[in-house]
């Protein structure tokens, strides 16, 4: 470990040449013949987090189901607007009105009956279960159903065409079918809201500039290796490679960190008062965080997302980290303490994205191909997280939902996958919407790099191991 805190040290010398452009010595043996001066790029960038952010939190006498009455009103003026052209002869009525046999249009929203989904009840249980300890990381089963519910009713909902794998409660949908003998609702067809307006990109045809998508950091965990957080710092200040790379380097002009970016040791925070030694194992990971994020700050715009590991609330949206975490980097303006989810735009280019967590909790109650094909789902859906709050936490909002997509991003980035993944999602009004799964860098060492001229995308991968 010595070694790398030299790395450190060394790197920490040279942080001050580095602010806004880059002054590298080309070297022959051990003498300097010459020096390169390389003029960072810049771009206009503007916070859109106003949205997700909490002005006077409060959970007195607020109930869950008042985000559940916004979200259903606003979809629904939306969906009420958009069916006319969908089926413009069949009638649209509430749950309540349906009369059996009559083909009709039905809006609500839908929650959706499985059977392994877990129950807070079980952990309070007396009674010795026979449920295994172990959940399945999937809580899928066969004879899960959909249900439909706006404010005068609910009905069961059957037929082949709405697939219980697909959707889960919590989205907003319309349905084109008819009221059963049995009382269920034959589903015939289904309706989306599909991608939100979307406002026209302003590419810059003319040179590259790039941004850095980096999630999983996970500095204080047994994975995380410091040599190879330092390899990616020093790419992106323009402290590796040759003069190429650096000149590559010189048109990073933003790195985001998609959330988890600390780890600290959950075998510390038990509720007891902790020694000295124990304090400053707490304080460690985000000490460490700080010493590289200064180095990065220090030439390049930086956002820092929370996610579901940082010393951050708990529930979505969760606020910016605390600026008393980072003394050293909130010294630079070009330090942005973020929300999750977080919404900037950059050049003209708007970017919205998540630390995780929305994605992983599709995956516990539906199915699909892969993350990508959940992102798409987000966004036809036009709701950045349809299962909070029933199964992911969120704060109790009355008046509105603020994960409702009211305009169409260029780019949409999910962290802490699995794997890295893009494609290009195309919607029927001409948006086009640049999809990106970053991979934990802890796990990869891989960061994802975009090009805001034509938003083509590729990765920087970085390994470091030490021979014994």
């Amino acid at each position: 470990m010595s070694i790398v805190h030299t790395l450190y040290t060394f790197n920490l010398s040279v942080v001050a040449a580095a602010a806004t452009c880059f002054r590298f010595p080309a070297m022959t043996g051990m003498e300097i013949d010459r020096e390169k001066n390389i003029q960072r790029k810049h771009s206009t960038y503007q916070s859109l987090d106003e949205t997700f952010n909490i002005q006077k939190e409060t959970y007195r006498g607020q109930q869950y189901s008042q985000i559940y009455f916004a979200r259903l009103h606003l979809m629904r003026t939306l969906l009420y607007s958009l069916v006319t052209d969908w089926k413009p002869h069949v009638p649209v009525c509430t749950v309540l009105g349906l009369e059996e046999g009559k083909e009709c249009i039905i809006v609500g929203t839908l929650y959706k009956h499985m059977k392994l989904k877990p129950c807070v009840l079980d952990e309070y249980s007396k009674e010795r279960s026979a449920v295994p300890l172990v959940k399945p990381h999937n809580f899928m089963h066969p004879d899960d159903h959909l249900v439909l519910e706006d404010e005068s009713g609910r009905v069961k909902l059957g037929g082949t065409v709405l697939s219980p794998s697909k959707y889960v409660t919590g989205g907003v949908v319309a349905l084109h079918g008819k009221e059963t003998t049995a009382g269920d609702f034959l589903v015939l067809d289904v309706f989306e809201a599909g991608l939100a307006p979307q406002i026209e990109p302003q590419l810059n045809s003319r040179e590259d500039k790039y941004v850095v998508f980096v999630s999983g950091v996970s500095v204080g965990s047994s994975t995380s290796n410091p040599l190879q957080f330092q390899l990616l710092v020093d790419h992106i200040t323009g402290h590796l490679g040759d003069d190429q790379e650096q000149g590559i380097a010189a048109e990073i002009v933003h790195v985001v960190f998609a959330g988890n970016s600390v780890e600290i040791p959950s075998g510390l925070l038990n509720g007891q008062n902790l020694a000295s030694k124990d304090q400053s194992r707490l304080s460690e990971p985000v000490q460490e965080l700080d010493i590289l994020l200064t180095q990065i700050a220090a030439g390049v715009s930086v956002d820092i997302m929370p996610g579901s590991n940082d010393p951050a609330n708990f529930a979505l949206p969760q606020q910016p980290l605390n600026r008393c975490l980072f003394p050293g980097s909130r010294a630079y303006n070009t330090f942005n303490l973020c929300t999750n989810p977080h919404c900037f735009e950059l050049d003209g280019v708007r970017f919205l994205g998540t630390s995780g967590q929305n994605i992983d909790d599709l995956k516990k109650y539906s199915e699909a191909r892969d993350e990508l094909e959940f992102m798409e789902r987000t966004l036809k859906w036009r709701h950045l997280a349809p299962t909070a709050p029933n199964t992911l936490g969120c704060y109790p909002f009355t008046d509105k939902d603020p994960f409702l997509i009211e305009s169409c991003p260029h780019v949409y980035f999910v962290g802490n996958q699995d794997k890295y993944g893009t494609r290009i999602l195309n919607g029927s009004e001409g948006q086009l919407v640049k999809l990106i799964s970053i991979p934990k860098f802890c796990d990869t060492g891989i960061a994802v790099v975009l090009n805001l001229r034509n938003l083509e995308c590729h990765t920087l991968s970085f390994g470091a191991q030490f021979s014994p």
